[in-house]
């Protein structure tokens, strides 16, 4: 059985301060279209630019994942990101009133707890999983950072840290599944070693920090006077190191809190793939810029696949969705210039054409008579025509509707077609259908083989419309 893309049931709205700025900040998370995945929109300033949680789009990794995009920044997003992929939240909006993610507690929990009070409902597309298809690692020897993504039908994870510091030490964090998320990692908070704390303070950052959104590791010898000074900075009245080796603002949550810690930064870091990923990811001696230099191989590796991912081999013989008579019903096509001759599949975000390619067509009488080829302008009509079915059904009485194709790009004619081939055509919708543009992307096979491939944008007109135009 398919798993549904989910988005939340109702927005919610969250409030806190950033980190750095020390700023109020409010998050308002509001439903979000299949296929839309996770954007930011900052309402405080003008046009309210979008940014896509993309690993495309960040742009510094120094104390947290920052994202850029149509001029606008917002950062820290990694501990809402965990929250909304722990629970398995494809489509969400975020309004945000200002230019970092509030802190909260240093969790990932309050954005959990928010999100399952108000409940996600299911949406009609298929979620969208990568799965990872072989070993794909990520090593940064300067740092000893070494990572892999392994196949796995599930979501495995496996994290260790070791700041080679006799009070942290090595530790290890696991899940074995995504559901174990809300539960085991959620409420672990961030850390810092006393001198980057120090260090912070000094340069004028962590102005929302009130130490009681992280975990303060002593690695050093600290005086009575410094930890008074402290006291002060933070304004509390005393404050001193914990048998654990960290300050006694807190009380660890779990006993391996800072690697769980770590864990959480990577599945929200992870995020910015775009896609659920399916697969068993391994990581030493994680952090923000390995993550998302990590994430950007994924992603590549992605993109590299993109052409080759509707390769799948349909079987022509297979009883069709819709014969000729049907798909005369749907399109305004017809002989000689109706391309298609089966639908064999029918989804809201693609669709499988078939189109038998015959000596005794009309075309061949001209074109090479004497070494007949079907034409390549001719497999783009098939396949625009495969298309227009998938645009077609997403309106009611699509006989009153006609899809004018906009734009081809990016055609290639791999192979010749010619007679006795049956060529499948798959069109896969790139993006959802916006105020009646569609852009789709089409490949043609013949066997095993793709003969032609095409991205192609198309608009849902009405009959009377397209006639007075």
């Amino acid at each position: 059985m398919n798993v549904k893309q989910r988005t939340i049931k109702s927005e919610i709205s969250i409030s806190g301060v950033g980190l750095h700025t020390g700023k109020p900040v409010t998050i308002t998370l509001k439903p979000a279209p299949e296929q839309h995945w996770y954007r930011f929109r900052r309402i405080d300033l003008d046009k309210q630019p979008t940014i896509l949680v993309d690993a495309d789009n960040v742009s510094d990794t120094s104390r947290g994942t920052t994202i850029s995009q149509n001029g606008a920044s917002v950062s820290t997003i990694e501990h809402l990101m965990a929250a909304l992929v722990g629970l398995q939240i494809d489509n969400v909006l975020i309004d945000i009133d200002g230019p970092e993610v509030p802190i909260m507690d240093g969790s990932s929990a309050p954005f959990v707890k928010a999100i399952e009070q108000i409940g996600y409902v299911d949406q009609l597309a298929d979620r969208d999983y990568y799965e990872i298809p072989h070993n794909i690692h990520h090593t940064e020897p300067d740092r000893k950072v070494e990572m892999v993504a392994m196949p796995l039908d599930g979501y495995r994870f496996t994290c260790m840290i070791d700041f080679n510091s006799p009070v942290l030490g090595s530790q290890h964090a696991s899940i074995s599944n995504i559901d174990e998320f809300p539960k085991d990692i959620a409420s672990s908070r961030t850390f810092c070693f006393l001198h980057e704390l120090e260090m912070l303070l000094k340069n004028n950052l962590i102005k929302g920090g009130d130490l009681n959104n992280a975990i303060v590791v002593v690695d050093k010898e600290v005086s009575k006077d410094e930890l008074r000074h402290l006291a002060k900075l933070f304004n509390r009245e005393d404050i001193d190191v914990a048998k654990e080796g960290i300050l006694d603002n807190i009380e660890l949550r779990h006993q391996n809190e800072p690697a769980r810690h770590k864990l959480l930064d990577m599945i929200g870091d992870l995020a910015l793939v775009g896609r659920p990923i399916k697969g068993h990811i391994m990581a030493a001696r994680p952090g923000h810029a390995a993550n998302v230099a990590f994430a950007k191989k994924i992603k590549a590796q992605i993109k590299k696949e993109k052409g080759r991912k509707y390769v799948k081999i349909y079987d022509p013989n297979m009883p069709p969705l819709y014969d000729t008579v049907q798909i005369m019903n749907i399109l305004p096509h017809r002989q000689p210039f109706l391309m298609v001759d089966k639908i064999l599949e029918l989804t809201k975000t693609h669709v499988v054409g078939l189109k038998n390619v015959t000596m005794n067509e009309d075309l061949f009488m001209g074109h090479f008579p004497g070494a007949p080829v079907f034409p390549g302008v001719l497999q783009i009509e098939a396949m625009a025509q495969t298309g227009g079915i998938l645009v077609l059904s997403t309106v009611p009485d699509p006989e009153n509707y006609l899809t004018l194709f906009l734009k081809i790009e990016n055609a290639r004619f791999k192979a010749q077609v010619n007679p006795g081939d049956t060529i499948i055509f798959r069109c896969d919708l790139l993006e959802p259908i916006r105020r009646g543009i569609a852009q789709m992307k089409g490949v043609g096979m013949v066997g095993e083989k793709i003969v032609v491939e095409a991205e192609l944008m198309a608009q849902i007109v009405k009959v009377k419309e397209s006639q007075a135009s």
